[in-house]
């Protein structure tokens, strides 16, 4: 039974050596063979996430300008009566329709 048991080992062992052998190549044809990389480019950075402070004081200053009326009904839009009801993930969006609604003024 040893005999059998120190077999299995050996050609376990002998699949793992394979193995690694076959990851090691791998490695070697992807660096050395000049394609391109893409997981080495550049990403772009990433987009800052806007505040509740931020879209405020946007909402704020198209207020000001006289698009009151406008701005509630955007945020009516949103299903909500104020700004802090709105999910921050819409801000963006929120922002971008207050700018044509209002003009960009």
């Amino acid at each position: 039974m040893s005999r059998m048991s120190d077999m299995a080992q050996t050609i376990e062992e002998l699949r793992s050596a394979a193995a690694a052998i076959s990851d090691a190549a791998d490695w070697l044809t992807k660096v050395f063979s000049g394609e391109s990389r893409v997981e080495d480019a550049p990403a772009s950075p990433p987009e800052p996430e806007l505040t509740l402070e931020q879209v405020r004081a946007v909402l704020a200053d198209k207020s000001r300008q006289g698009h009151t009326a406008e701005i509630r009904a955007l945020l009516q839009r949103y299903g909500a009566s104020k700004l802090s009801q709105i999910d921050p993930a819409h801000y963006k969006a929120l922002l971008a329709e207050a700018e044509v609604m209002t003009g960009g003024s």
